[in-house]
């Protein structure tokens, strides 16, 4: 299966940005029989099922031109969902005045913060936190969750 997604993985993050999206992530799983090719993106504004549906046409149209897979396979294309991390800073605009679970290096050391994200300046995230407002450098962040709220 890694043979798959080294093939396709830059001609799907190209397709994924012409739609402006971007790429979150790439699985493929399953075996070859039927190889599972899941693909999680993402956009400023957010996802919706039509640009799922269109990205998820042109991706077909390049795996049934390629003979990377043949011709049974499944194909996923959705939104990266609430449980996985942020990994682009334009994904960050669209979650201000939410709260977060960030780590972070500072210092050359490991740091953990909880906060409510409350504005971005250039690659500076500034969250309210119980200790008052921090601001961490994109470049800086290990891993930033977005906490659900009930």
């Amino acid at each position: 299966m890694d043979s798959i997604k080294k093939n396709i993985a830059q001609k799907f993050d190209d397709i994924v940005r012409a739609h402006d999206h971007f790429l979150i992530e790439l699985i493929v799983r399953g075996d070859k029989n039927l190889p599972i090719i899941e693909v999680f993106v993402d956009n400023v504004d957010g996802v919706t099922t039509t640009g799922c549906a269109a990205i998820s046409r042109e991706l077909d149209e390049y795996l049934l031109s390629t003979k990377f897979v043949n011709e049974k396979y499944r194909l996923d294309v959705s939104s990266p969902g609430v449980e996985r991390p942020l990994k682009f800073l334009e994904q960050y605009k669209k979650h201000i005045n939410r709260k977060f679970e960030v780590k972070y290096i500072i210092d050359e050391n490991k740091a953990l913060l909880e906060g409510k994200l409350i504005r971005i300046e250039n690659d500076k995230l500034f969250f309210l936190t119980n200790e008052g407002e921090i601001h961490v450098r994109f470049e800086d962040i290990t891993s930033a969750m977005v906490q659900i709220s009930f």
